[in-house]
């Protein structure tokens, strides 16, 4: 049960560094904006060669003409992005002053956010792939007539983004939805952490039948912090299995949200002759980042909350 429960609480912090990226989404709409142009290419291909007939509701049109459609949604696509920028970057300022430096990575991890700029990128992309694909051919100028037709398609696609992004960004910073956001996510890291220690359909998970364990740990190794940052993650599966097959015990000295600084001992290893294999289990299973995750550090949570209160409390709030 305790691996469940600690790949578990891997597998969220791996979901939480991508969910914190603010390219993985726009990432992963401009190749999908790179695969439809694909697919919509080999239609427009087969089409030119009269392998069948275009519809008569897709867009029809010489070559120039389709050149000045897609560079006038292109062009303005990409000021549009500009803009989504710009709100993006005033609703971060406004965050950092009135909730504080702490809810930053809460309005960078929306996915609404992350959506619509993913959504503006890739439109603009396709646009500029339909646009150089233009071009004369045996049978006289290419048209992507089905190419042109999904730009504007994605054009009215990306206007609906935009009235929900507008709509979502003044919803968002509403300080009842920050206070909600918070502990919703709180809740999350709490039920998974405490899904370990309590299984469902079970009492508490019980170690071994020992009261207590004495190691002169004063006597003991120190190891020390290969680099400076916040811990994040410690898998603590790794380091029992280690400490039970060598005899050793392993006391650590920080908890994760603790910040390390590099050359510091972080952890104490009892016999010292293990201290070497424990640096580099330690090093394997300890992750140390810019930055602070709610994965297996609850109060982080607690802290957020704390810092809007106290900002509450502040005569310049009143």
């Amino acid at each position: 049960m305790r691996a469940t429960w600690s790949s578990a609480l891997g597998s969220h912090w791996r979901r939480e560094i991508l969910r914190t990226s603010l390219w993985v989404v726009p990432g992963l709409e401009v190749l999908g904006a790179a695969a439809l142009f694909g697919c919509t290419l080999v239609l427009d291909r087969a089409a030119y060669r009269g392998a069948f007939a275009v519809p008569s509701w897709m867009i029809s049109g010489s070559a120039d003409a389709a050149r000045q459609i897609l560079t006038a949604i292109a062009a303005a696509v990409i000021t549009v992005v500009g803009v989504v920028f710009s709100i993006i970057l005033v609703t971060l300022t406004l965050a950092s002053t009135q909730f504080g430096p702490r809810m930053l990575r809460n309005f960078i991890r929306d996915r609404g956010t992350q959506l619509t700029l993913g959504t503006f990128v890739a439109t603009f992309v396709y646009a500029v792939l339909v646009l150089v694909c233009i071009g004369p051919g045996p049978h006289g100028d290419f048209v992507p007539h089905i190419g042109v037709t999904a730009t504007l398609g994605l054009m009215v696609a990306d206007l609906a983004i935009l009235i929900y992004f507008i709509h979502h960004t003044a919803v968002s910073i509403q300080l009842p939805q920050v206070i909600a956001g918070i502990a919703r996510d709180l809740a999350g890291a709490i039920e998974t952490q405490g899904g370990g220690q309590h299984p469902r359909g079970g009492g508490p998970e019980r170690g071994p039948d020992t009261t207590e364990i004495v190691a002169p740990l004063e006597s003991g190794a120190a190891v020390l912090a290969p680099v400076s940052g916040y811990v994040q993650f410690i898998g603590l599966e790794h380091l029992v299995t280690f400490a039970a097959d060598a005899g050793a015990v392993i006391s650590l000295s920080y908890r994760p949200g603790h910040f390390i600084m590099q050359g510091h001992p972080v952890a104490a290893v009892w016999p010292p002759s293990a201290a070497a294999q424990v640096s580099v289990v330690l090093g394997r299973s300890h992750i140390t980042g810019p930055y602070r995750t709610l994965t297996q550090d609850v109060s982080f949570g607690i802290d957020q909350l704390v810092e809007i209160a106290i900002r509450a409390l502040s005569p310049a709030v009143k």
